[in-house]
């Protein structure tokens, strides 16, 4: 290893010498060590070889000739990422060994806390650019993309800067402030432990898809909307749209949202709709008429969110593209953000 980068909690940025090539790699300290320019690393260069496009880094499997010490007894049995090299053990909130067992034991209520679900990672700064900044937002990640939490530079740095009061990391994903084993025991742990007003749901950096109709991972969405509203919380469906995108599939509103709320999600959300202007704002309202049947179609004005955008502390980006090449992605998800934020003012 030649040397070392940027660092954030619970990850380290790296520069490899690889037959003479610099290659950019990244460490999960909890699971392989800190890294030390002169370390031998083994890498996964998996992402690389393929060209991702959701960070392109190897990752150290292993720092061989300085391996970190075994852990401690601790409590804990969760085992995340399961079944392979680098599974983690951790302590679940939901587990008898938790503090939080006893809490979170008989709890199936969230009291009508709005629970924003979106389909892509890069949502969830937008969703709160149009929160109030004092409420306080919990982020609940699901595993259809990454599975460590500390892949996600925007999440260190909107903790950092206190736009996000805590992280909750549910199914096979972990590295949250709080460990759940389900979606289910993970938004009760973000109400009942943590205090949330409002939780945002989304994957993790890394979407997957297939262009087929079921073979994405935000097809989860739909999901997250049946187990709030099981759990007597208020979904608020935020719209995966784009004017900039090539594909017909994902022009207007995505066909990820349109299946996964029009046939995944069979309990009603409060689908936001942004006010958009001209032929693509009525493109979309044709085209999220497919939902009206099932879900409640909540119109949002968008005055003032391109503002609040802006002041993101972190570079909005979805495929690749900013907040210039395609505005209304990222006005989809501030619109849900301020509807729920409006929906908590309402209830309080």
């Amino acid at each position: 290893m030649r040397t070392v980068g940027a660092s954030w909690p619970g990850a380290a940025e790296l520069w490899v010498d690889v037959d003479g090539t610099d290659v950019r790699a990244l460490a999960y300290v909890d699971l392989v060590g800190t890294p030390e320019p002169g370390d031998t690393v083994v890498l996964n260069t998996t992402a690389q070889a393929m060209k991702l496009g959701t960070g392109g880094l190897a990752h150290v499997v292993a720092i061989p000739d300085r391996l970190p010490p075994d852990r401690p007894p601790a409590p804990g049995h969760l085992v995340k990422a399961r079944y392979t090299p680098l599974q983690a053990t951790v302590l679940g909130v939901d587990e008898q060994d938790s503090q939080w067992h006893a809490t979170l034991r008989d709890a199936d209520d969230l009291f009508g806390m709005p629970v924003v679900t979106a389909d892509l990672h890069s949502a969830l700064p937008a969703v709160l650019a149009g929160l109030d900044r004092s409420a306080r937002v919990v982020y609940v990640m699901t595993d259809g993309g990454a599975l460590p939490l500390w892949f996600s530079r925007t999440v260190a740095t909107l903790r950092e800067a206190g736009w996000l009061a805590a992280t909750v990391t549910v199914g096979q994903a972990f590295g949250g402030d709080l460990e759940a084993v389900t979606l289910h025991s993970g938004l009760l742990a973000a109400r009942h432990v943590l205090g949330a007003d409002i939780a945002v749901v989304t994957q993790g950096p890394g979407n997957l898809g297939t262009g087929t109709r079921w073979g994405f991972s935000g097809v989860a969405c739909g999901e997250a909307v049946n187990a709030a509203v099981v759990l007597g919380g208020r979904p608020v469906a935020s719209l995966r749209i784009s004017s900039a995108d090539a594909r017909e599939r994902h022009h207007g509103v995505s066909h990820h949202s349109l299946t996964a709320y029009g046939k995944v999600a069979m309990a009603p959300a409060d689908v936001v709709v942004p006010e958009l202007a001209g032929d693509f704002g009525t493109k979309v309202n044709q085209q999220v008429q497919r939902l009206g049947g099932r879900h409640q179609l909540i119109t949002v004005p968008t005055d003032g969110l391109d503002g609040a955008l802006r002041q993101v502390p972190v570079r909005l980006s979805t495929m690749g593209r900013g907040i210039d090449d395609d505005p209304e992605y990222f006005l989809a998800a501030a619109a849900a953000g301020q509807h729920a934020g409006d929906l908590l003012l309402h209830d309080g």
